[in-house]
């Protein structure tokens, strides 16, 4: 959510004037994360035009997700092969074009089939953009514009959630759900034109090859676990959901296995082992994982149980993320302060915050006589402070304290960590939300964010210097 694959190498060419082109770098940031939330707070609503059941609704957030993280990484190394510039407009005319398609979806699994398209195009250009900042700027320049960039990324997700609400209420044209996609396609096309005029092309000059078969059992991997935790709840988990979870650990096995003989070999694989054997990389790797399964399911929970357990219009559960967003842009812009005085306790303290935000929520939703956008922005409030003190730093925090030559593949791998614990946050938790209570799937998220305090109370306390 915060940042994508970081270039190995400077930049064949540099603009003359890259502030030019960083508002369209920065809407290709924006859009893949928007469109990985605007759909939160739609879900009741695509669920009764298009006879959707919870597990298809799952599957309309997760498919998206899934297919965003597992080629991430592919996607910046594409970039880097065959032009930023190009892998850009690629990305965004496949993710505008997928998302007409979602727009005009007939059918439930239609929408399905194109959320996941529509997630391998924002997979092809999310992971240029910081790589085109990091290639177009120096100095305090450079520093500004990533400021620009993680602010933009994170405020991202909890606009989604109020933008969303706001289409649905205007119904524009009638189309009820549909302008949530359809929006994209004016955005994309100005995105097209006027990149092709500003965005300058830069590659790196040794550019690795792509890992496809990496990539292939890596979906495959979080498909056979993705799939049964979605499905089988409401298909009274038939025999091909414990195969699918039994399959798991083998394809998972195979998977490090293959990424250790290739880097013996000399490739270039997806994650290599020697990464993971560093300390910080590891434990990192798992924060993040958790902070950003939390992420996707506490958003899932507080969309469904708004409007499915407290008759709020889409509007009014948008409005309920609103002071959250505001605030989580504030303490974004100031984090990085505090960060370089205090170092990991700045992330720490976010996910006690975050934890401490859950339980008021809960709280309001269980005790709360007349549940209104008032009363459950409050506790939202909180959550957005703490969010903003884990996800600002957390991706800068862990590659400034690792060797310079693996932070570019450092931050790949985490970015790629944080799309999928958004997926299977909505999976995990949505099935939970379902098959029992808010407070039930409530208490799960208070969980995921005390495991990650504890997850990153292991790391290293120094400050990270940003």
């Amino acid at each position: 959510m915060t940042t994508a694959t970081l270039p190995a190498a400077t930049a064949t060419t540099r603009p003359a004037a890259p502030w030019r082109a960083l508002p369209i770098l920065l809407l290709g940031a924006f859009l893949p994360i928007l469109d990985a939330f605007i759909v939160n707070v739609a879900l009741p609503t695509i669920g009764r035009t298009l006879n959707a059941g919870p597990a298809a609704l799952e599957l309309t957030v997760s498919g998206y997700g899934v297919a965003y993280a597992c080629t991430l990484v592919a996607g910046g190394r594409l970039g880097d092969r065959f032009g930023r510039k190009r892998m850009l407009l690629i990305g965004m005319s496949a993710f505008t074009v997928a998302s007409a398609a979602c727009g005009l979806a007939p059918t439930a699994g239609a929408l399905i089939a194109f959320r996941i398209l529509q997630g391998l195009g924002a997979a092809l250009l999310f992971p240029q953009v910081l790589a085109s900042i990091q290639a177009g700027f120096e100095g305090a320049d450079r520093q500004k514009a990533l400021g620009l960039f993680g602010s933009m990324a994170g405020l991202a997700g909890a606009v989604g959630q109020i933008l969303g609400g706001a289409l649905l209420a205007w119904d524009v044209a009638g189309l009820s759900w549909r302008p949530l996609f359809l929006i994209n396609v004016p955005v994309g096309i100005a995105a097209v034109v006027l990149g092709r005029r500003f965005v300058p092309e830069t590659r790196a000059p040794r550019a690795a090859r792509v890992d496809l078969w990496g990539a292939l059992l890596l979906a495959a991997t979080i498909a056979l676990l993705l799939l049964p935790i979605t499905l089988g709840r409401t298909e009274e988990w038939p025999l091909w959901t414990w195969l699918s979870l039994a399959a798991v650990v083998p394809a998972a096995v195979t998977f490090f296995w293959t990424q250790g003989r290739q880097e013996r070999r000399g490739g270039n694989p997806l994650l290599p082992p020697s990464l993971l054997s560093l300390r910080l990389a590891r434990r990192a790797l798992l924060a993040i994982l958790l902070f950003a399964t939390l992420i996707g399911g506490f958003l899932f929970t507080v969309a469904v149980t708004l409007q499915m357990g407290h008759g709020f219009g889409p509007m009014a559960a948008g409005l309920a993320m609103g002071p959250c967003a505001i605030t989580f842009l504030w303490i974004s812009l100031r984090v990085g302060r505090w960060v370089s005085r205090y170092g990991v306790r700045v992330l720490i303290t976010g996910a006690l915050v975050f934890g401490l935000g859950i339980v008021a929520f809960a709280a309001v939703v269980q005790y709360a006589d007349h549940l209104n956008v008032v009363v459950a922005a409050i506790p939202l409030v909180v959550v957005g402070v703490g969010w903003a003190m884990v996800l600002s730093p957390a991706i800068g925090f862990v590659l400034s304290g690792l060797p310079a030559d693996r932070a570019g593949l450092a931050g790949g791998v985490l970015s790629t960590a944080m799309q999928m614990g958004l997926a299977l946050g909505a999976s995990l938790l949505g099935s939970v939300l379902f098959a029992t209570s808010s407070l039930v799937a409530l208490g799960c998220c208070l969980v995921l964010a005390v495991s990650t305090a504890i997850a990153y109370a292991r790391l290293s306390p120094r400050p990270a210097g940003s």
